[in-house]
C-alpha cells in the first residue's frame, strides 16, 4: 500500500468536505492501492497533529470529530477540551512553525503533500519553504498563485509538484485540458470564460427580464454569493482565476495588468457603503443600466455574460454581448464554461462545461489532485 502523507491548511466548507471524502473513499483508495494519511489539520489559529508524525495519522474517528466541530463554527482548540486520541494541538505562531517542521521531516523523506483549502493569503509563505522541502502542493485557494511573479516563480519551479486544478472550475478539468494542449506544442491563442456560478446565475436570470437588484438578492437567498455580493459583483474573484490561466500560458503579469469591470460604481464599494443598504437601496440604482444593456444585447440577437478573455497580451474581466446561439449564450444557472481556442481548436473550439462552484465538487478537483501526485511517493 502506497501511503501519502496530507496536511490540510483551511477547515472551511471545502476543507471538511475534503476530509470527509478521505474518510468516505477509504475502499476506493485500497483498491489503487493508495493510503492518504492525514498528519495535519489547521484553521486561522491552530493545528492539530499526531504525537508522532512519522509513525501514526489523525484517525477518522478524530477527522470526523474535526468536521463537526468546524462546522459548528467553533474553533480547533476545542479538541483540547475533549481530551480524546493521541494528537497535539497547537496555537498561533507555534501551528505554522509546526507545519514547516512535518514539511522538513517529511518532504525529503517519505513524502509530504500540502493542501491549501484557505482563503489567505498567507498561506504562500508556508506553500513555498514546503516545495523548497520537496514536498507537494495542491491548492484550492487561488491568492498565492495571483501574488507576486516571485511567488508565483516558486510555487511553480517543479510543474509535477503543484496540482491547482480547482483554483478555476472547481471540478473541471481545465488545467489539466490546458496543460495538455500546451504540452503537445499547440500554442493557444485565446480562452474565453464564465468563470463565476454566482455571475453566471445571475447573467443567466437577466434575460427572463428580471431586475438586477431582484436577482442578487435572490442569488444571496439561495446562498450563490458570499455575505457581501459585491464580493462576487465586483469581479475580482474571476481575474484571479484569469491570471492564473494567464500565467499558465506564459504571461508575465500581475493582477494591475487586468482590466476589470465591477457591477458596482466606487461610492457603493465596502467601507462606504454597508451591505444592508448596498441591498435595500444602492443596488437598485444600477437595475436600468444594466436593463438596457440586456435589451440591446438581445436586439443583436445576443445574450450577457460576465466572462474573462485573455487574447495575445491583452486579459479583460467583465459584462461582454455573446450570441444567444454559443455555447456561452446557452448557458444557464450557476454552470461554469471555458472555450480555449488553439491552431488544432481554432474553427471550433474546445468547450469545457459542467458545475463549477459547490463545496463538494471543488473538494472532489482537490482530491483527485491529490491522488494524481502518487507517483511521485515511494
Amino acid at each position: 500500500m502506497k501511503k501519502i502523507s496530507v496536511i490540510l491548511m483551511g477547515c472551511g466548507g471545502v476543507g471538511r468536505q475534503l476530509l470527509q471524502h478521505i474518510v468516505s473513499f477509504r475502499s476506493l483508495h485500497a483498491k489503487m492501492g493508495v493510503h492518504l494519511r492525514v498528519v495535519g489539520v489547521s484553521d486561522s489559529k491552530s493545528l492539530v497533529v499526531p504525537v508522532d508524525v512519522l509513525k501514526e495519522e489523525l484517525d477518522d474517528e478524530l477527522l470526523s470529530v474535526v468536521c463537526r466541530i468546524k462546522s459548528a463554527g467553533s474553533p480547533l482548540t476545542t479538541l483540547d477540551a475533549l481530551g480524546k486520541g493521541e494528537y497535539r494541538v497547537f496555537n498561533g505562531s507555534e501551528s505554522r512553525r509546526e507545519t514547516e517542521e512535518i514539511a522538513q521531516l517529511l518532504g525529503k523523506s517519505t513524502g509530504l503533500v500540502v493542501v491549501d483549502c484557505s482563503a489567505s493569503s498567507e498561506t504562500v509563505e508556508i506553500l513555498m519553504k514546503a516545495v523548497d522541502l520537496g514536498c507537494c502542493a495542491v491548492l484550492a485557494n487561488k491568492k498565492p498563485l495571483t501574488s507576486t511573479l516571485e511567488h508565483y516563480d516558486k510555487l511553480v519551479l517543479d510543474p509535477r509538484r503543484i496540482r491547482h486544478e480547482s483554483t478555476v472550475g472547481a471540478g473541471l478539468p481545465v488545467i489539466a485540458s490546458m496543460n495538455r494542449i500546451i504540452s503537445s506544442g499547440d500554442p493557444v491563442h485565446s480562452i474565453v470564460g464564465s468563470l463565476s456560478g454566482t455571475l453566471g446565475y445571475v447573467m443567466s436570470e437577466l434575460e427572463d427580464g428580471r431586475p438586477l437588484s431582484q436577482v442578487v438578492r435572490a442569488a444571496k437567498t439561495l446562498g450563490y454569493t458570499e455575505p457581501d455580493p459585491r464580493d462576487d459583483l465586483s469581479g475580482m474573484d474571476v481575474a484571479r482565476k484569469a491570471l492564473i490561466l494567464a500565467r499558465l500560458l506564459g504571461k508575465r503579469i500581475v493582477m494591475d495588468s487586468i482590466k476589470i469591470e465591477s457591477l458596482y460604481p466606487e461610492e457603493m464599494r465596502p467601507g462606504v457603503m454597508t451591505v444592508d443598504d448596498f441591498l435595500q437601496n444602492g443596488i437598485a440604482k444600477l437595475d436600468q443600466n444594466i436593463e438596457e444593456r440586456v435589451k440591446r444585447a438581445s436586439s443583436n440577437g445576443c445574450v450577457l455574460r460576465y466572462v474573462c478573455m485573455i487574447e495575445g497580451s491583452s486579459v479583460q474581466v467583465g459584462i461582454r454581448e455573446v450570441p444567444k446561439d454559443s455555447p456561452l449564450g446557452r448557458l444557464r444557472g450557476s454552470d461554469n464554461i471555458v472555450e480555449i481556442r488553439s491552431r488544432c481548436y481554432k474553427e471550433q473550439p474546445l468547450v469545457i462545461q459542467g458545475a463549477g462552484a459547490g463545496n463538494d465538487t471543488t473538494a472532489a478537483g482537490v482530491l483527485a489532485d491529490i491522488i494524481d501526485m502518487q507517483d511521485l511517493f515511494p
